[in-house]
């Protein structure tokens, strides 16, 4: 094995996360593929480890067992954003993303069959009847609305609701804790604070699932005799959080996109059979999980003449990953003529997003929909007046007021 040295330029500090425009990744970020795989400090006393910015080494440690997600990362920040440290050192059991195998396989198993392609098909219509409500209340609610509130989070949020058997009347409070759980700006105490909430909600809902079970997620869960109530509810937790604040902020952003690129959103009007393909190359193009997957070597591994050692931990940047020009042809344009499989927007390898095909039905229904209902829908307030989700682990905005 012929291991290469580390980037002979300086080692940066941190994973850069403040973007110059609305859609591209921050430039010093995308700066540094120049390494694709690169040595960088966590924390400015030095606890080193490595970044991942191209799309084959990305994806490469994605796929690769010997690189784990359930350690977490022990040191604590002192001047750093906490874009590096995940809630994983209090993640509740069921709360697979942070499992490895055989944990995260018997967990994970537990919902799989759910959000298979053939489950979901039959699915389409009820998700096309709440995108028809929701635009009904987009319409009613007048020009100046926001697609946001109005629209986009209600959507997947209703849909979770009901695949779960979580009372949708209940959104207000498991909404504005699982943003809270994302928030780039809040304290890790903070944000775990707001994990606890959720979870102690979804608790209690076990005893009155128990005394009258439907056919619903969490009735599955909490009958199942190999999980513990606990598990149930962690696993409750991930899919109703997971469920719908990645796909509400790529409609919200996937929306504001087509309207700043008219020439694309033409081709979408003229032709909406492209629809699937065109929410592909958004999620390659937007990728709105934007602050990184973290991994940490369980032995000694060489990814592309690199040797990462045990114990090292490695922060994949799938926003670069999915514009690399290795692996994308003008990375930097939205281009509904592409083919963009392969795009890292759901992750990759065994931890890959549980939920990525009914997103995607979500978004082709939802968008389609949308620009049927209004033909002339265009922003509210200057583009610049629109507030973007730059302080949240899930890129996005946080309104977008339009009329029609």
């Amino acid at each position: 094995m012929t291991v290469q040295p580390s980037s002979p330029e300086s080692i940066p500090t941190g994973m850069p996360m403040e973007r110059e425009t609305r859609y591209d990744p921050p430039a010093a970020l995308t700066a540094l593929q120049t390494h694709p795989l690169r040595r960088i400090k966590y924390y400015p006393e030095g606890v080193e480890g490595w970044l991942a910015t191209g799309h084959a080494e990305s994806r490469a440690i994605l796929a690769d067992p010997r690189f784990a997600s359930g350690e977490p990362f022990v040191h604590s920040p002192t001047e750093m954003p906490h874009i590096f440290v995940a809630f994983s050192q209090q993640a509740p059991p069921g709360f697979f993303i942070f499992d490895d195998p055989p944990e995260h396989t018997r967990l994970r198993r537990k919902v799989a069959g759910v959000f298979t392609v053939k489950r979901l098909k039959k699915l389409e219509p009820h998700i096309a009847h709440i995108v028809d409500q929701r635009i009904a209340a987009l319409r009613e609610a007048g020009p100046g609305a926001d697609l946001v509130s109005q629209f986009a989070l209600p959507v997947p949020s209703l849909v979770i609701c009901e695949m779960l058997g979580v009372p949708y009347a209940d959104r207000d409070q498991f909404e504005r804790d699982s943003a809270a759980m994302i928030d780039l700006s809040a304290s890790v105490e903070e944000r775990n604070e707001a994990m606890g909430r959720v979870l102690a909600y979804i608790h209690q809902l076990i005893p009155r699932i128990r005394a009258n079970p439907g056919s619903d997620m969490l009735s599955a869960l909490v009958a199942d005799p190999d999980l513990s109530d606990a598990e149930a509810a962690g696993i409750g937790l991930l899919l109703l959080v997971a469920g719908h604040e990645t796909t509400a902020n790529m409609l919200g952003l996937g929306a504001l996109s087509l309207l700043e690129h008219p020439e694309q959103l033409a081709q979408l009007r003229s032709n909406p059979d492209l629809m699937p393909t065109a929410v592909e190359e958004l999620l390659r193009y937007l990728t709105v999980a934007h602050n990184g997957i973290m991994r940490v070597a369980k032995e000694d591994t060489e990814v592309n003449g690199h040797l990462i050692r045990a114990g090292e931990h490695v922060t994949v940047a799938l926003q670069t990953a999915n514009r690399d020009p290795a692996q994308f042809d003008q990375p930097d344009k939205l281009d509904f003529d592409r083919d963009p499989r392969g795009h890292l927007a759901f992750g990759h390898g065994l931890h890959q997003c549980v939920g990525q095909q009914l997103a995607r039905i979500e978004m082709v229904i939802g968008l389609g929909k949308l620009l049927e209902a209004f033909p002339q829908l265009r922003l509210a307030v200057p583009v610049e007046d629109i507030p973007l989700r730059s302080d949240m682990a899930i890129y996005g905005v946080h309104s977008m007021p339009v009329e029609w």
